[in-house]
C-alpha cells in the first residue's frame, strides 16, 4: 500500500515511528466510559474513507476494518476466503469465477449481491473517482482499460452470474491475482450510500467487523462492533483513536494508551531489561522498503552515472546506526527479507567517495558545477526536513560538494499527487500491500507504471518482470523477478535505505494485537482481558 500508496505508500503505520502526540479519548467522547472491551490506540485521521481512492496507510487501517472484500490475507499472509465462500478458476487461469457467502449484510441491514462488487469495480475505475490504485490493483481484469478510459462505464471482463456469483476474466494468467483482490480497491461499497453525496464516506455503509461511530476532526475517532458481521464478532466493543493529545510514551505510562510504537528518543528506555516497559515490548518485521527516488526523466539523474555518484556517496550504516538508533535493517535491495524472492545476496552499491566523484567527472556533465540545480520533494510540515533527509543532503554535500534544495509539501498532497510534484528527488516508503514481489518490483519501477514516479525506464528490465508476471512455476518466477531486480540497482534507479521493522508496547491485558508484516494491525480478534 501498500501504498499503501501504501503506498502505500507510502507512509510506515503512524504510531511505530510518530512523536506528534495523541492521548486518552475515554473522557473525551460523549457517552464513552472506560471498561473492558474497549481498545485505546492513537493515529491520526485519515485522508479519506473511500477505499477506492485511499492510497497510503493510515486511512487504509481504518478502511480494513470498516469495509471488507472477495478475499483476505491469513495470518500466513496467503489469500483466503471472506465474502466469497471458494472460487473455481479456468484450466487455462483466467476466469474466476467467486462463490459469494449468502449471509452478507451492509451495516444498514442491507443483502450484499454479486452486483455490488461489480458497481463497486466500475465506480473505482470510472474516471470521475479520481482512483490513483484502480489501474493497479484492478488492471489485470478485461475491460477495465476502457473503463479507465472513460470509453465505456461497464467492465467487460467482470460477470454477474446471479446473486451470489461472480465471474471475473483477466487477460492472462497470473500468480498473484487473487493477492490483488484482498486490496481496499476490491472492496464493495454500497452504491446506495455513494450516492448520498462526495462526502458519503464520513457516514459508511461497509461490510466490515467495525462501524464508524464518532469522528471528531484532529480530536478523535471511534470504531464500534458490527453486529451484522457475517464472521467472527470478535471481543471488541470499541476501539478508540485519539489524535493529538499528547506524548504516547507518556499516555502509555499514565493507562490512557493500551498500545503505543516506540521511537528512536524511547529505545533505550523499552529495551531496559530491569524497567517496566521490557515485558510489554513487540518487535516485528514489516515487508516494506524506504527509498531515495530519482526523476530519470530530468537532468541530471537522467544520466545513470550521476545516479550512481550520489548512491556512493552516502554512508547508510552510519545513519541507520546514528538517526535510526538500529530500529530499521540496511536496505541494499528493494525486495525485503522475508518476501518471496528476497535475495540476501544482491550486489551492494557501497560507500565510496572517490568513485562517486569519478563518475560525477565521467558523466555528461564532466564536472560538480555543471549539475542543474536539485531540488528533492519530500512530505511535511514546517520546513524542517526530517534528520534522515538532513543526513543525505548533509552528506552529498560533504562527499560531492553538491547543494540539495528541499522542497516540502503537506502530506496529503505530497502522497495523493506525487507524479506531478516531484522534481529532481523525492522519498518513499512502499509497504506490501501483498507478499509478492509483483506489488514492488512491477508496480513500482515497470514502465508506465502509476506508481513509477521516477520515470525509470529499461527494456531489459520490463521484458524480466513481465516474464515473471506471468511464470505459473513460482521459482522460476523468483529467479527473473531477482535478475530484474539487480539490473534496478546497478542502474541506481532509485536508492534503497532501510527495511522497516516495529516497535511498539502492548499492555498485558490486551491479547491477539501484533503487526502483521503488511503493516497492519488486524483488530477484529484483539481482546481485553482484565
Amino acid at each position: 500500500m501498500k501504498n499503501k500508496l501504501f503506498i502505500l505508500l507510502l507512509v510506515t503505520v503512524l504510531f511505530s515511528i510518530i512523536i506528534i502526540g495523541c492521548g486518552s479519548v475515554g473522557s473525551n467522547i460523549p457517552g464513552v466510559t472506560s471498561n473492558a472491551g474497549i481498545l485505546k490506540l492513537a493515529d491520526i485521521d485519515p485522508t479519506t474513507l473511500d477505499p477506492a481512492v485511499s492510497t497510503e496507510t493510515t486511512s487504509a487501517q481504518y478502511i480494513m476494518e470498516i469495509y471488507s472484500g472477495l478475499l483476505k490475507l491469513d495470518k500466513n499472509l496467503e489469500p483466503v476466503a471472506d465474502i466469497a465462500l471458494n472460487w473455481d478458476i479456468s484450466p487455462d487461469g483466467t476466469v474466476y469465477t467467486f462463490h459469494l457467502r449468502k449471509d452478507v449484510k451492509f451495516q444498514n441491514n442491507k443483502v450484499l449481491t454479486a452486483s455490488d462488487f461489480k458497481y463497486s469495480w466500475q465506480r473505482a475505475a470510472n474516471p470521475a473517482t479520481g482512483s490513483r490504485t484502480a489501474s493497479t490493483y484492478l488492471g489485470d481484469i478485461i475491460g477495465i482499460k476502457a473503463v479507465l478510459e472513460g470509453q465505456t462505464s461497464s467492465i467487460s471482463g467482470v460477470k454477474v452470474i446471479d446473486d451470489s456469483t461472480l465471474q471475473v476474466t483477466i487477460d492472462s494468467p497470473k500468480a498473484y491475482f487473487l493477492y490483488k483482490m484482498t486490496y481496499p480497491t476490491t472492496f464493495v461499497v454500497d452504491q446506495e450510500n455513494v450516492k448520498t453525496g462526495s462526502d458519503w464516506w464520513h457516514k459508511p455503509n461497509g461490510t466490515g467487523p467495525f462501524k464508524l461511530g464518532q469522528w471528531i476532526k484532529n480530536q478523535s475517532l471511534t470504531l464500534i462492533r458490527n453486529d451484522n458481521y457475517y464472521g467472527s464478532k470478535g471481543g471488541l466493543n470499541q476501539i478508540q483513536y485519539s489524535f493529538y493529545s499528547g506524548v504516547p510514551m507518556d499516555l502509555y505510562e499514565m493507562g490512557d494508551l493500551d498500545v503505543t510504537g516506540v521511537s528512536t528518543m524511547d529505545i533505550d528506555k523499552v529495551t531496559d531489561k530491569s524497567g517496566p516497559f521490557y515485558q510489554d515490548l513487540n518487535i516485528s518485521s514489516n515487508l516494506s522498503v524506504y527509498y531515495i527516488g530519482f526523476n530519470c526523466t530530468k537532468p541530471p539523474f537522467d544520466d545513470v552515472a550521476v545516479r550512481q555518484a550520489f548512491s556512493l556517496a552516502i554512508d547508510k550504516d552510519k545513519i541507520i546506526n546514528l538517526i535510526y538508533r538500529d530500529m530499521e535493517k540496511r536496505a541494499d535491495g528493494i525486495l525485503p527479507p522475508g518476501m518471496p524472492g528476497y535475495n540476501p545476496n544482491i550486489s551492494q552499491i557501497s560507500f565510496d567517495v572517490p568513485q562517486a566523484k569519478n563518475l560525477i567527472k565521467a558523466s555528461k556533465y564532466g564536472d560538480i558545477s555543471k549539475l542543474p540545480p536539485i531540488v528533492f520533494t519530500t512530505s511535511g510540515y514546517g520546513g524542517s526536513a526530517g534528520a534522515v533527509l538532513q543526513a543525505l543532503i548533509y552528506q552529498w554535500q560533504q562527499n560531492l560538494g553538491i547543494t540539495v534544495t528541499i522542497r516540502e509539501l503537506e502530506p496529503k498532497r505530497y502522497f495523493y499527487n506525487t507524479k506531478e510534484e516531484i522534481d529532481n528527488m523525492f522519498d518513499m516508503s512502499w509497504s506490501a500491500d501483498y507478499p509478492h514481489p509483483q506489488d514492488f518490483l512491477d508496480v513500482l519501477f515497470r514502465s508506465g507504471s502509476e506508481y513509477n514516479y521516477g520515470g525509470f525506464s529499461n527494456a531489459e528490465y520490463d521484458s524480466l518482470v513481465s516474464q515473471a508476471n506471468i511464470t505459473q512455476d513460482k521459482n522460476q518466477g523468483y529467479v527473473s523477478y531477482q535478475k530484474a531486480e539487480e539490473l534496478l540497482i546497478t542502474n541506481s534507479s532509485c536508492i534503497p535505505i532501510t527495511f522497516g521493522e516495529s516497535y511498539y508496547l502492548v499492555k498485558p491485558y490486551v491479547k491477539g494485537f501484533y503487526y502483521s508484516p503488511l503493516g497492519f494491525a488486524p483488530l477484529s480478534d484483539v481482546t481485553i482481558v482484565k
